[in-house]
C-alpha cells in the first residue's frame, strides 16, 4: 500500500461507511516513535467518534510496522519520558480495542513488536503473503508491550503464547495463520481481498456485530488494562537489565548478543 503524503505520520481516508487509517513513516518501515503514537491516538479517537462502521488499519510502503522506533529511543535516553509514553501506548491500545466499529488490521511486510500488538488489537487480522510477523521483543531482552501478552494468549492460549514470545521468531503469513495468530492469509491481490472483506461486513447487520464486540470488550477490558499495567512495570525492569544493554549493543553493532541472564 503506497501513498505520497510526506507531512502526516498517520493518514485517515473516509469512503462512505468505511475509514482507512494508514501508518505513514515508510522510510523507517512505519516504526512507531513518540510523535507517531500521539498522532495515531488522536486520529483513532477521531475515527471512533465518526459515523463509519468499518475501519481498516494498514501501513504505507513496504510493511505494516516494524515496531517501536529503537533508534529514536536511543537518541533520547530521558527516562522521565518512559512512563508517559507507556501510558500513551495503553490509551492507544484501549482506544483501538474498544472502538465501536468493526476494525480490520490489514498487514503486509514487516509486522513486528509493538506493530504486531497494534495489529492484534483489531477484530480481524488479514495478512498479505509478504508479511513477516514476529513478537520479537526478546531479541533485545525486553517483553511485549501494547497488550501483546493479552492478545496472544487470547488467540493461541497461554502455553503457545509463551513459546511465541520467548522464541521471537519471524513467521510468514501462513505460519502465523496455522498458529492462530492471524485470521486470514492472502496469496494475491491483497488490497482487493481487504476491500472484499470490508464489503462483506458492510452488507451485514453491523449494529448487531458491533454490539457483540462491545459486550466482549466490556468483559475483557479489565484484564487488558491489568496486562497493560503489568507490561509497563515489567518493561521498566527489563530496561534496567544488563541483558537489555547487551541486546541494544548487539543491535547497533549488527552482531549476535551474548546474554548472561542479568
Amino acid at each position: 500500500m503506497n501513498v505520497s503524503s510526506q507531512t502526516e505520520s498517520v493518514i485517515v481516508k473516509y469512503e462512505g461507511r468505511m475509514a482507512t487509517v494508514m501508518l505513514n513513516r515508510p522510510q523507517v518501515l512505519n516504526a512507531l516513535d513518540e510523535s507517531m503514537l500521539r498522532e495515531l491516538l488522536d486520529k483513532l479517537k477521531e475515527v471512533a467518534d465518526s459515523k463509519v462502521d468499518v475501519v481498516v488499519l494498514c501501513g504505507n510502503g513496504r510493511g505494516f510496522s516494524a515496531g517501536g522506533d529503537i533508534k529514536s529511543m536511543l537518541s533520547d535516553r530521558d527516562e522521565s519520558k518512559f512512563s508517559p509514553i507507556m501510558d500513551m501506548i495503553s490509551e492507544l491500545i484501549i482506544t483501538l480495542y474498544t472502538m465501536p466499529k468493526l476494525v480490520m488490521s490489514a498487514i503486509h511486510g514487516p509486522t513486528a513488536g509493538l506493530g504486531l500488538s497494534l495489529a492484534l488489537a483489531g477484530d480481524y487480522v488479514i495478512a498479505d503473503a509478504s508479511s513477516i510477523i514476529a513478537m520479537n521483543f526478546i531479541n533485545v531482552a525486553l517483553i511485549p508491550d501494547g497488550g501483546g501478552h493479552f492478545f496472544l494468549q487470547n488467540r493461541v492460549g497461554e502455553s503457545l503464547a509463551k513459546q511465541i514470545i520467548w522464541e521471537g521468531q519471524r513467521m510468514n503469513a501462513h505460519e502465523a495463520l496455522g498458529l492462530g495468530i492471524i485470521d486470514e492469509a492472502v496469496e494475491s491481490d491483497f488490497q482487493q481481498a481487504v476491500k472484499q472483506k470490508a464489503g462483506e461486513w458492510l452488507q451485514k447487520p453491523v449494529r448487531a456485530m458491533i454490539e457483540t464486540k462491545n459486550i466482549l470488550c466490556e468483559r475483557n477490558k479489565p484484564a487488558l488494562l491489568q496486562v497493560l499495567q503489568l507490561e509497563k512495570e515489567g518493561q521498566s525492569k527489563m530496561r534496567a537489565t544488563k541483558d537489555h544493554q547487551e541486546g541494544i549493543a548487539a543491535f547497533l553493532q549488527k552482531r549476535s548478543p551474548v546474554y548472561g541472564g542479568e
